[in-house]
């Protein structure tokens, strides 16, 4: 059967037939964390966006070498530190433990690498020290900066003018760097901070230098797929292709670029300001995994995600009854419903047609039963037996009195901005979960059924 994959390529801005340096041999580099709190339902949705490219992969091609990094060391981690006086190594080690539990609980599948920063220290100092000696880079005073207008691609992913970029830089005009867009590459620490020694004193590595080395190491100096978040693309992107560009005398480091589109709450933007981001593990506590994992499936990955109660009572009706005609099943799916997840990974049409097949095997067609079952399992449902899915619905039952109360006071606030909509939903969810809610003169009470 041939199966071939098309995917928007964001460097070309067009949707391209993926075709592998080598077939027998797929590469991808997908950012992965920076471990300094637990990740949220933005983060959730890249983490399941490259798993089904991953899966999508591993049934056309023989190997797939996909590899995720671990981001330990970073300004955030040190100020996550402090903040919560805890040990850096507590922090990435607490935070990665819960990432992890995350992946499980979403179904995504074991990388097949995922290194981390901190092991690699010995081959950022190299790759800065080789940067500098081709003129690339620059170093003072204890800092070494990328110097952008070296690198003529620079701003082809973003699709950024150089000159509109000085224009319009915001960021604040170091005296230690020649052009204010240039970017670090390595940077001092105190004596308080991690710190490894280098020929430009005791430091640590740029962010940016980081993937470039990891993937270099991982996968070649060019490879097929580098994605992430589209938040991504600038800086961090664009200063990994001039970097390992730069360094290796490539044209390009990734053949085919994915980004993911935002998430959205209630159609406002994740803040800490507003208080509306939903960790990974509140969303499946409430949830599941696999409610939480079909959600983030139901828009195209490059399209935003609006995150609400009426989406997630929609994903959980759906498992709940595919769920009533859940059997093991390796049967192979048809080319016309496979080619809809080929095309750019259209989740939506690919969900759309396992309703088809639902409507049929639920008529008792046995081989639409079938084709229904290996459909979800290849986008990572039904990772739990039918037993298994009951008894878990019976434990999510249970939803603890600080729940309750955060959900009360999301309600009271939504009240407050007149969105009765949303009050009412939180309700309906709360209702939903055995919670009885009553609203009295000056305060809202609630109890269970």
């Amino acid at each position: 059967m041939s199966h071939n994959l098309k995917i928007t390529n964001s460097l070309t801005r067009q949707k391209e037939l993926f075709k592998p340096i080598d077939p027998k041999n797929v590469t991808m580099y997908a950012c992965g964390p920076t471990v300094y709190d637990n990740p949220h339902v933005g983060n959730a949705r890249t983490l399941v966006v490259f798993d089904i490219l991953f899966r999508v992969l591993k049934k056309i091609y023989e190997k797939v070498n996909y590899v995720r990094n671990i981001t330990d060391v970073d300004d955030k981690i040190i100020e996550a530190s402090k903040n919560k006086k805890k040990p850096i190594n507590k922090i990435t080690e607490d935070v990665l433990k819960v990432f992890h539990t995350n992946c499980k609980s979403l179904n995504c599948l074991t990388p097949t690498k995922e290194p981390k920063a901190t092991d690699h220290i010995k081959e950022m100092v190299l790759m800065t020290k080789s940067l500098i000696n081709k003129n690339f880079a620059y170093e003072t005073n204890g800092h070494v900066y990328f110097s952008v207008s070296s690198f003529e691609d620079y701003g082809k992913l973003s699709n950024k003018n150089l000159d509109e970029l000085k224009t319009g830089s915001r960021i604040e005009v170091s005296k230690l760097k020649k052009d204010p867009i240039d970017f670090v590459l390595w940077k001092p620490s105190t004596k308080d901070d991690p710190g490894w020694e280098s020929p430009w004193g005791r430091g640590r590595p740029g962010w940016h230098l980081e993937c470039s080395v990891m993937s270099e190491k991982y996968l070649g100096k060019q490879f097929d797929i580098h994605g992430g978040g589209l938040d991504l693309i600038f800086p961090h992107h664009e200063n990994e292709i001039a970097q390992s560009c730069s360094n290796n005398s490539s044209k390009k480091l990734s053949n085919y670029w994915v980004h993911n589109g935002f998430v959205t709450i209630n159609r406002e933007k994740m803040s800490k300001s507003l208080g509306n981001i939903i960790s990974i593990s509140e969303a499946v506590q409430n949830y599941s995994g696999q409610v939480v994992r079909l959600a983030l499936l139901s828009a195209h990955y490059s399209q935003p995600l609006d995150w609400n109660n009426k989406l997630l009572q929609d994903q959980k009706s759906t498992i709940e009854k595919w769920y009533q005609l859940y059997e093991d099943s390796n049967e192979e799916i048809p080319l016309d419903i496979m080619e809809t997840l080929l095309d750019d990974l259209n989740t939506p049409g690919f969900i759309a047609k396992i309703h088809e097949l639902y409507t049929k095997a639920n008529k008792g067609d046995l081989k639409s039963k079938r084709h229904f079952n290996s459909a979800c399992k290849l986008i990572g449902l039904f990772d739990l037996s039918k037993n298994e899915w009951e008894n878990l619905k019976k434990n999510n039952s249970v939803i603890s009195e600080d729940l309750i109360l955060k959900k009360i006071m999301e309600r009271a606030t939504a009240k407050q901005k007149k969105d009765f909509k949303l009050a009412d939903q939180i309700r309906d969810e709360l209702f939903d979960k055995g919670v009885i809610i009553e609203d009295k003169k000056d305060k809202t009470t609630w109890k269970f059924k």
